[in-house]
């Protein structure tokens, strides 16, 4: 046998050798890789190496691998070496070798799931260092073993399946990995259920690991949820195992449909009340609560014809809430009788069982309780003239009683009437004014007036209906429009100069007694209209322009104005126009003889009004002449006569107090008392030295006061304007100085 064939015979051995761990295998193979086969033709090529194949995880180590030799030297005068990822690169040191005799050995312990193989590069060198042979590849394959357990995705699987599901319907898929070389049964793993906790109402694809039902008999009402115990195995289900579980929950289908607890349920019910509760009707349902296939839904059948009852659903309880929508009367049903039936919010399967129990009778009893009045129109609502008389009738607001059965008088109020302008029949509910509403009124609003009215019955817990009125005052065309303020400015004397006179209007009366207006020269001055004319501007508003050429100064006119109301109210008003030379702007010019002062002439009633103020102040300007005279002649009648002066006159101001009521010899004032008894000298009286000449004027005699009535004016006279000064000074009784 030559030495090729030996060479790959003895790769083959030691490849089996190392890829079945077998023991006692100490001696590594000798490998000649630089040695050349011999070949028919010239071209010659290197061996290729096979692939030396290693158990992972062994443990005897350092462990004999292969050995390399180049038979270019003889045994000791070559050195070997090798370089790659285990021995120079990370992980260092997993490989080594004897630079000498070219054996490989392995120093660590090695792992396929980290590093299933290795590719290093051999050398042989002489002792100085040359090159003897081209670097040959050398690769590791590390072999897999059964050392990693399978693990499932998760450790609990979830899935739904509809209750009642048919066999074979998918529910959820368990997975599974390994960490081992998929291409050998190290990783080859299958799946199974260990426990069910019930009936086996579940199997698993033993490779897919998909989870299927395999027989009816779902029902969420008896079991909602199963645990399933899953299992996974390697080497084919023989190997290493691992364990999870899947949670499966049974989806809710309206199965069962609801019923109510009774056959009939009693409620009672006041009357005229609505919006409030009676009572509860309670239902079962076994399905999911809170799902459509739970949730009821009430149907009123009978007994209901003017809907004034309405079932809602509790959403926590599920009971059905009956309510009153529309006030009862017991006057009118004292006892209901409805017919209700039940039913979920989703369609019931097909196949579910029809309920016993689905429709219910329902009985209200109505209580009678007293009612408040009822007008027969409210809002009532009606019209009446304005300026209406007190006592003119507005109208009957009247309400009766709806308590039939109890014999109650009614008794009518006012509650709001800003005005105070109506009055109110407390037995009949006639409604009438008491006096003329202002049209000024801050409470008529758009021509509307309201009021509120109270009815109220006798009962001992009386009850109170509130009517409310609303009364149009009817606009009447009692004022004649009138002229505005008076117009600024002249006219020109000349037709076609200048703007014109704008004249307008205003009328008391609202629409449509109002404008527009119609301005006329009056018809009974016929001349008016060969000099003047009047066009219309707007509907408030003319304008006065002269038709011929009018001599300049105040011409006084006479204007008809007329409203639209019906019917019309018109007034004839006297207007005082101004007429001006003008330029050629229309503008009055500069020493024109018009008279600028012109304007609009008062109306009649001003001017009574004018005369009858001056009137009256000329006759309180007689009245007080008259009373003045009349005083002044009555003090002329004194006791005093002859030329005697005027005691004012005599007497002196010494600026001296009095001796008070002890001062008996000051003066003597029996001769003020007595005046007749006074003798006082002829002539003129005696000037005091220390009066200033200013002040001194001579003074007429007066008469003296002929009683004890008179002296008050007469010492009420001493101070009068052009007399002399004089200071009294008086006590009780000592006298006045």
């Amino acid at each position: 046998m030559d030495a090729a064939l030996l060479l790959v015979l003895g790769l083959l051995a030691q490849s089996l050798c190392l890829s079945l761990g077998v023991p006692g295998q100490r001696r590594p193979t000798t490998l000649y890789p630089w040695r050349r086969a011999p070949a028919p033709s010239r071209v010659r090529r290197a061996w290729v190496i096979p692939p030396i194949s290693v158990s992972e995880n062994h443990k005897r180590l350092p462990y004999p691998l292969v050995q390399i030799k180049s038979d270019k030297q003889q045994l000791g005068s070559v050195i070997y070496s090798i370089q790659g990822p285990g021995v120079d690169e990370e992980p260092r040191g997993v490989f080594s070798i004897d630079k000498f005799t070219g054996k490989v050995f392995l120093n660590a312990m090695l792992d396929r799931e980290k590093t299933d193989r290795f590719r290093l590069r051999a050398f042989a060198l002489d002792l100085g260092g040359s090159t003897l042979e081209d670097p040959t590849d050398l690769e590791i394959v590390v072999v897999d073993q059964n050392d990693n357990r399978p693990a499932f995705l998760q450790e609990a699987f979830t899935g739904h399946v509809l209750e009642g599901a048919a066999p074979g319907t998918y529910v959820t898929r368990a997975e599974a990995t390994d960490a081992d070389d998929p291409e050998t049964d190290n990783a080859a793993l299958r799946f199974s259920i260990l426990q069910q906790g019930g009936p086996e109402l579940f199997s698993i694809d033993e490779l897919t690991g998909e989870i299927r039902t395999v027989q009816v008999g779902l029902d969420r009402e008896v079991v909602a949820v199963y645990n399933l115990t899953l299992q996974v195995a390697d080497m084919s289900g023989d190997g290493l195992t691992a364990t999870a579980s899947a949670i499966i929950t049974l989806d809710d289908i309206n199965d069962n449909a609801p019923e109510f607890t009774r056959d009939e349920f009693f409620l009672e019910a006041t009357e005229a009340i609505s919006r409030v509760d009676v009572g509860r009707l309670e239902v079962e349902d076994r399905d999911l609560p809170g799902s459509p296939n739970w949730v009821a839904r009430f149907t009123i059948l009978e007994g209901d014809p003017d809907g004034q009852f309405t079932i809602r659903t509790d959403p926590k309880t599920n009971e059905g809430v009956l309510s009153i929508v529309k006030a009862l009367d017991y006057e009118s049903c004292e006892h209901y009788e409805l017919k209700v039936l039940v039913q979920n919010e989703a369609p019931l399967q097909a196949a579910a069982p029809r309920a016993e129990r689905s429709q219910a009778k329902v009985r209200v009893h109505v209580q009678d309780t007293n009612e408040p009045p009822v007008f027969q129109e409210n809002p009532l609502r009606t019209s009446l003239a304005e300026g209406a008389p007190p006592g003119t009738l507005v109208a009957i607001f009247s309400a009766w009683d709806p308590d039939t059965e109890q014999l109650q008088r009614l008794s009518y109020s006012k509650d709001y009437d800003p005005e105070d302008w109506l009055q109110v029949d407390a037995a009949t509910g006639r409604i009438q004014t008491q006096r003329v509403l202002s049209p000024a009124s801050p409470f008529l609003k758009g021509g509307w007036y309201r009021a509120i009215v109270l009815a109220q019955d006798d009962a001992p817990q009386p009850r109170t209906a509130t009517g409310t009125l609303s009364i149009e005052i009817l606009e009447v065309n009692d004022h004649a429009p009138v002229l505005a303020l008076p117009p600024p400015g002249s006219l020109c004397s000349e037709p076609h100069q200048g703007p014109g006179l704008l004249l307008g209007a205003t009328d008391e009366d609202l629409p449509p007694h109002g404008a527009p207006f119609h301005f006329q020269l009056s018809p009974r001055l016929p001349e008016l209209g060969g000099n003047w004319s009047l066009s219309q501007v707007n509907v408030s508003h003319a304008r006065l322009r002269p038709r011929n050429q009018v001599p300049e100064g105040l011409h006084r006119l006479s204007l008809l104005l007329r409203d639209s109301g019906q019917p019309p109210q018109q007034r004839e008003q006297p207007l005082n126009v101004t007429v001006c030379r003008c330029g050629q702007d229309g503008v009055c010019l500069p020493g024109a003889s018009a008279l600028l002062a012109g304007g609009t002439g008062l109306s009649l009633g001003a001017l009574v009004i004018v005369l009858a103020s001056a009137l009256l102040l000329l006759v309180l300007v007689l009245l007080v002449a008259l009373r003045a005279r009349f005083r002044q002649q009555s003090r002329g009648k004194g006791l005093l006569h002859g030329p005697q002066d005027d005691l004012r006159d005599n007497v002196l101001n010494y600026d001296e107090q009095g001796g008070g009521e002890e001062d008996q010899d000051a003066y003597d004032i029996s001769q003020l008392r007595h005046p007749t008894a006074l003798s006082l000298p002829l002539g003129p009286p005696p000037l005091r030295r220390d009066a200033p000449q200013s002040r001194l004027h001579p003074q007429p005699p007066r008469a003296l006061p002929t009683s004890p009535l008179d002296i008050a004016d007469f010492i009420s006279d001493v101070g009068a304007p052009g007399d002399t000064p004089v200071t009294l000074a008086c006590t009780g009784f000592g006298g006045c100085r």
